[in-house]
């Protein structure tokens, strides 16, 4: 057998190095992506308390879980970037750096000459990101942007919730949607520096990434002249299409996408088969319009039925339908069990549970999924590796410009 054949290949991004000044979730979660394709990802932190999202909670086991998710297998170093000695330090790590992110507040990153445009002039062969909130330009670009603020500036929030009142997200889509923009605009640029041998600049905003995302109402409301409107776990347009409480306390949601369906469903499901010849019900058109009476008439019926066996009924008649799980029964999946998506991670408090990557690599190597750091927990070795002295070192930890 022919062993180096059979190996598994190498984490695409092995041997790439990241130099990371972030925080909260944004340049954090795009970074970790880097991280576990294989990239060394260097987060730079304050010494006063890191990333404030440290601090966010200690639901994770006395960590944050935000900065659990967002910061696997990175090495932590805190700098203090307002004194020169710091800012030396930093440059230091990106002469030897692919990829720096950042995600400072507006302007902070230019001040400090950290800025895309700056460091790919220093640096020729950098892929250098800004990660902002609004861009840095317009009326709006010196505004904080938290990402509920985004959510309610790119319409989100119109179109999530009820007919009654409007809701945010329960994730951080804007912070998401910014980071996996930065996460492929990494990817892109790497490439074309394989091609060309120049680095360059990567500008993503967070107003940007979740306007694209808004796509389908967007373009609902610009070509069609009415926004979309507010239906909870309904549709607008395709009844029945909701959740519906089952015997046992549990909600079920089935979508009936055509009258096929609709004829399995009171045959098979309802026990009322008449209902497929009703003119109240016979089309999609008619149930969208007695759409109260609709729902009344699947609630009755699922009413009567446990979750369970509610499932079986509708996959029987192949009626699509889902279980409206919580968050504790999403981390017991039992597809997620079965397909082995679980691993566990270090961390400065002990192991702990953490998903596979999405992207999924057959045929190479594990992604890494290194530890959680504790801040500042690999600034002496960093410091070595740059040529530091143990007594400098120890100097800088006096003065607070490192920790």
């Amino acid at each position: 057998m022919d062993t180096e054949s059979s190996a598994p290949e190498p984490l695409p991004l092995s041997g790439i190095t990241v130099v990371a000044v972030e925080q909260a979730v944004s340049a954090p979660f795009a970074t970790r992506q880097l991280a576990d394709l294989g990239a060394r990802v260097v987060k730079v932190e304050r010494p006063d308390g890191g990333d404030f999202a440290r601090a966010y909670d200690t639901a994770a086991h006395g960590l944050a879980s935000h900065f659990v998710w967002a910061n696997r297998g990175k090495e932590s170093i805190a700098l203090d970037l307002k004194d020169p000695r710091g800012l030396d330090v930093l440059h230091g790590l990106l002469a030897g750096a692919d990829v720096f992110v950042q995600n400072l507040a507006h302007g902070a990153a230019a001040r400090l000459g950290l800025d895309s445009a700056s460091l790919c002039g220093r640096y020729p062969r950098l892929v250098a990101v800004d990660v902002s909130g609004y861009g840095a330009e317009g009326p709006y670009a010196h505004k904080r942007a938290y990402d509920m603020l985004v959510q309610c500036e790119a319409g989100l929030v119109s179109v999530t919730g009820t007919p009654e009142r409007p809701v945010k997200a329960g994730i951080p889509a804007a912070d998401i949607a910014a980071a996996m923009y930065a996460f492929s605009g990494v990817l892109a640029a790497l490439l074309r520096r394989g091609v060309t041998g120049r680095g360059g600049r990567v500008e993503v905003s967070m107003l940007d990434a979740l306007a694209e995302w808004m796509g389908h109402p967007l373009h609902h409301t610009m070509h069609g002249g009415e926004q979309p409107v507010r239906t909870g776990l309904a549709h607008a347009v395709i009844a029945p299409y909701d959740a519906y409480a089952t015997a046992d306390g549990d909600r079920v949601l089935l979508s009936v996408q055509n009258d096929r369906e609709w004829r399995r469903l009171t045959e098979q499901v309802l026990e009322r088969p008449e209902l497929a010849q009703d003119p109240q019900f016979a089309t999609n058109a008619a149930r969208t319009a007695n759409r109260e009476r609709t729902d009344a008439v699947v609630a009755g019926a699922m009413a009567r039925l446990g979750a369970d066996e509610a499932i079986g009924r509708l996959e029987a008649a192949g009626i699509a339908c889902a279980r409206l799980n919580s968050v504790a029964r999403l981390a017991g999946h039992p597809q997620l069990a079965a397909r082995d998506r679980w691993r566990e991670v270090g961390s400065p408090v002990g192991p702990l549970r953490a998903l596979l990557p999405p992207i999924g690599l057959p045929g190479g190597a594990a992604p890494h999924m290194g530890a959680v750091p504790a801040l500042g927990e690999h600034t002496g070795a960093l410091l070595r590796a740059l040529g530091m002295t143990d007594a400098r070192i120890a100097e800088l930890r006096r003065d607070g410009v490192v920790a």
